[in-house]
């Protein structure tokens, strides 16, 4: 491994001081769920008994999600099945974002549009949220072999005026022919939008990591030759979601945790939140991290190992 000297490393939590340092200079935790927290459906160490202690020492919690599979709703009901008591605005992800940008931003009418879908029940859900009328997504029919002489999706939807895309695990070439014909198609000289829940290239779950959005969006991007608006981390949106959800948050005392350096870490950079840390739970390793190759605009101020290392530097302290 070789180490880049020239770039301001970042700090290991591998001390009880440098634990304790780093929580007194945050009120607010900003948390990545997937590979920070759990990975699948399997809990990660100490990930619970880190979020008390924290809560215990009065700092704010809030999971800024990329995974746009489930709703706010649903994500909470997620959390309680780790014995986690989390409520519905603690939570900003991806199909929150989404949602939100169509409707406080693009400012799009709810009477007369539809939305189509390529993801699962968190966009279809978060949009409801706001009035709109969604097609496509988790429709069964949409599971059938693609045919173009018998798919119920074809002609097209006149009032589909905007295209989401999301991570779906039951992706198909049904689902990629209607969202292809509705991008490729002009109405009143007006292109159907074409927006992404986010582009991560991969995601972790059950200890492995796995293809994400990134690659279903490659495939409309590379055929449409069209680039979607994207809504989560580490775009605007999602920091205008995050701030339009919790208007006192201060800046310089969040600190935004996450385990891939693109998406969370660089989020917190560009947002100019207080700090970053890192945890090697999820995509990135250390050897990367440490890297001369490693973008010296997506370097964390902290690493650790896991998440519940600050529960087992600081807990003693607390005895």
């Amino acid at each position: 491994m070789t180490i880049n000297i020239d770039k301001q490393q970042p700090i290991k939590i591998s001390t009880k001081k440098l634990a304790q340092d780093f929580l007194d200079k945050y009120d607010t935790f900003l948390f990545d769920c997937d590979g920070v927290l759990w990975s699948g459906s399997i809990l990660l160490p100490k990930v619970k008994e880190t979020l008390k202690l924290l809560a215990k020492l009065n700092k704010q919690l809030i999971f800024v999600t990329n995974n746009s599979t489930k709703s706010r709703k649903n994500y909470t009901k997620k959390f309680a099945s780790f014995g986690i008591d989390v409520t519905e605005d603690q939570i900003i992800g991806s199909s929150y974002a989404t949602a939100t940008y169509i409707h406080n931003v693009l400012k799009m009418p709810t009477v007369g549009t539809k939305i189509w879908i390529v993801g699962e029940s968190g966009i279809e859900e978060e949009l409801k949220q706001y009035g709109y009328e969604t097609i496509g997504g988790s429709d069964e029919k949409l599971l059938e072999e693609w045919n173009p002489s018998t798919t119920p999706f074809l002609p097209l939807d006149p009032n589909v005026k905007c295209v989401v895309v999301g991570l779906d695990t039951k992706i198909n070439y049904h689902k990629l022919c209607i969202a292809f014909q509705y991008l490729t198609t002009v109405r009143d000289n007006k292109e159907t939008l074409f927006i992404a829940t986010n582009n991560d290239s991969t995601f972790p779950s059950h200890n492995m990591i796995l293809p994400g959005v990134g690659s279903i969006v490659e495939s409309l991007v590379t055929s449409t030759g069209r680039n979607p608006i994207i809504c989560g981390k580490p775009y605007t949106p999602m920091l205008d979601a995050l701030f339009e959800a919790k208007p006192n948050l201060v800046k310089e005392r969040c600190c935004m945790v996450g385990d891939r350096l693109n998406t969370d870490i660089k989020f917190g950079i560009d947002g100019k939140l207080g700090g970053t840390l890192l945890v090697l739970t999820g995509i990135e390793t250390e050897q990367n991290l440490l890297s001369e190759n490693t973008d010296a605009s997506e370097l964390p101020k902290y690493y650790a190992n896991k998440l519940g290392d600050l529960y087992e530097l600081i807990e003693p302290l607390l005895q």
